[in-house]
C-alpha cells in the first residue's frame, strides 16, 4: 500500500470549515491552489486536517529541498529558538548571521572576492540586488525577461514578465525597467546572436546598471536559455560594465543538482540571489557576490529589521549542510535524471506532451493541444493537476499560458515515494 491516501471528496469537512473562515478573515487576493488545510508534514508528504495523505511535488513551490520536517534543521533551529530568538543584526551582531554568509561566499560561483547580506524573501533579495547594481554603477536602467518572476513587490512584479495576477490593476510599475523576449529552445530562439541589436530602441547599454534573469525560468514554466545566449550576456554586461544578476531564489541550493544553476550554464554572475529552500522552510534570503560590488554601498543602506533571522540563520547552516552532502553523494542530480527519463517516455506515449525540460531536478512538461501549433492547453492542465490531487498528488501549475506542470519534490524523496506519486500523474494524462 502507498503512501498516498484520499479518505473521500476534497475538500474533507475539517478543511471546508477552514475555508469558509479564510474567507471571512484572509484577503481574497491570497490565493490557494489546494483547497486543503495541513496538520503535518514529514519528508515528501503532507497530511491534512481530515487525515487524507498526499505526495508532495510542490515542495512549498520550492522552498522543501531537503523535504518536510528534516531533523537537523529542526534540531538546529529549535536550539537557536532557545538561545536567541531575534536581535536584529544591525543592532548587536550574531554568529549564525556571519557564518551563513560565509558559506554563501564559499559556495557561490566565483573566484572572486565575495562577500554576502541576508534579508528574508525572495524579493528583497531581488530588490537589494538591483540597488546595490544601482549604487555601484551609479546608473538606473535594468534589464529583465519576458515571463520572469522576480516577486511581488513594486520592482519585483515591475521585473516580473507576467501581467496577470501579479500586475493588473497594481499599476503604475517603477520606472526604468526595461524587457526583452527570453530565449525559448522550444517556442522561440531569435533573440539569441542579438541580444545588443534587440535592447537598442529600448535603452543605452552605457545607462543599464544591471541585468537580472533567471537561470532557469521558474514561474515562466521551467525554460532553461542555451549556453551560448549566457556567454553572449556575460559579454555584453563585461563590455559596458554592467552588473549581471542571476536569480537563483528557485534554482538555487542544489535543485538543479548543483548547489546553484549557473555552475551548469557556463556563466559566472556578479550577484546572485537566493531563498526559498535555504532555510529548510525558515524565511531567509540572501545577495552573494562581488565584494567590490557590496563595498560600494555605505554602512546603513542595506539590511531589514528581521532580515538574517538568527533562527532562520541556525536553520540555514544545517540545511546547506544536508543539501552539500546530497550533492557530493549525486542524488539531485540521479533525482533529475530519472525524472527527466519518466517524462519523456510519457511524451512518447501522450500527445498532449509538447515539451519535456529543465535542469538537474527541477523539471517539468509543457502540455499543448496540437504539438504542431503548440496550442497551449490550459483549461486541460488544471483538469490535470485536480485528478492528480484526487489521488492523493500535489502539482502545481507554471508558465505564461498556465499550461506547464512542474516537479518540485523534495531532493530527498525516497523512491518507492517518488514512483508512486509520479504513477499517479500518468494516470491522470489523457491517452
Amino acid at each position: 500500500m502507498g503512501v498516498a491516501r484520499v479518505q473521500g471528496p476534497l475538500p474533507g469537512p475539517k478543511s471546508k470549515a477552514l475555508i469558509e473562515r479564510r474567507s471571512k478573515a484572509v484577503a481574497g487576493g491570497v490565493s490557494l491552489a489546494h483547497p486543503l488545510f495541513l496538520e503535518r508534514a514529514s519528508g515528501a508528504v503532507l497530511t491534512d486536517v481530515d487525515g487524507n495523505s498526499f505526495i508532495d511535488f510542490c515542495g512549498g513551490i520550492g522552498c522543501m529541498n531537503v523535504g518536510h520536517a528534516r531533523p537537523e534543521v529542526i534540531a538546529a533551529a529549535h536550539a537557536a529558538a532557545q538561545r536567541v530568538t531575534h536581535a536584529c543584526f544591525q543592532v548587536t551582531g550574531y554568529e549564525e548571521y556571519v557564518a551563513v554568509c560565509e558559506a554563501l561566499c564559499r559556495l557561490a560561483p566565483g573566484s572572486f572576492d565575495k562577500k554576502a547580506v541576508l534579508l528574508s524573501t525572495g524579493a528583497e533579495a531581488v530588490e537589494n540586488a538591483v540597488k546595490t547594481a544601482r549604487r555601484h554603477t551609479k546608473r538606473g536602467a535594468v534589464l529583465a525577461f519576458d515571463h520572469a518572476f522576480h516577486g511581488r513587490t513594486l520592482l519585483g512584479m515591475t521585473l516580473t514578465g507576467k501581467a496577470a495576477p501579479y500586475k493588473q490593476g497594481f499599476g503604475p510599475m517603477a520606472p526604468d525597467v526595461y524587457r526583452l523576449p527570453y530565449p525559448s529552445p522550444y517556442r522561440d530562439l531569435s533573440i539569441v546572436g542579438r541580444l545588443e541589436a534587440a535592447l537598442m530602441p529600448h535603452v543605452r547599454p552605457e545607462d543599464l546598471a544591471a541585468v537580472i534573469l533567471e537561470p532557469v525560468q521558474g514561474e515562466g514554466g521551467f525554460t532553461v536559455a542555451p549556453r551560448e545566449f549566457f556567454a553572449e550576456l556575460r559579454a555584453f554586461c563585461d563590455k559596458y560594465g554592467v552588473v549581471l544578476i542571476a536569480d537563483e531564489v528557485q534554482t538555487g541550493v542544489g535543485r538543479t543538482g548543483t548547489m546553484f544553476a549557473t555552475e551548469q550554464l557556463g556563466v559566472v554572475p556578479d550577484l546572485t540571489t537566493v531563498a526559498k529552500s535555504i532555510a529548510g522552510g525558515f524565511p531567509l534570503s540572501g545577495v552573494v557576490g562581488r565584494a567590490s560590488i557590496f563595498d560600494s554601498v555605505p554602512a546603513g543602506g542595506l539590511g531589514g529589521t528581521f532580515a538574517g533571522n538568527p533562527v532562520a540563520c541556525a536553520a540555514a547552516l544545517a540545511t546547506l549542510g544536508v543539501l552539500e552532502r546530497e550533492i557530493a553523494s549525486g542524488r539531485p542530480r540521479a533525482l533529475g535524471e530519472k525524472l527527466r527519463a519518466r517524462l519523456e517516455r510519457w511524451q512518447s506515449k501522450h500527445a498532449i506532451i509538447g515539451d519535456v525540460r529543465g535542469l538537474g531536478a527541477m523539471m517539468a512538461v509543457e502540455l499543448v493541444r496540437d504539438r504542431t501549433t503548440k496550442v497551449p492547453a490550459d483549461t486541460e492542465c488544471k483538469a490535470i493537476i485536480a485528478a492528480a490531487r484526487d489521488r492523493g498528488v500535489l502539482l502545481l501549475s507554471a508558465g505564461s499560458y498556465g499550461n506547464v506542470i512542474r516537479f518540485l519534490m523534495p531532493l530527498t524523496i525516497d523512491d518507492a515515494v517518488l514512483d508512486e506519486g509520479l504513477a499517479v500523474v500518468e494516470a491522470c494524462l489523457p491517452a
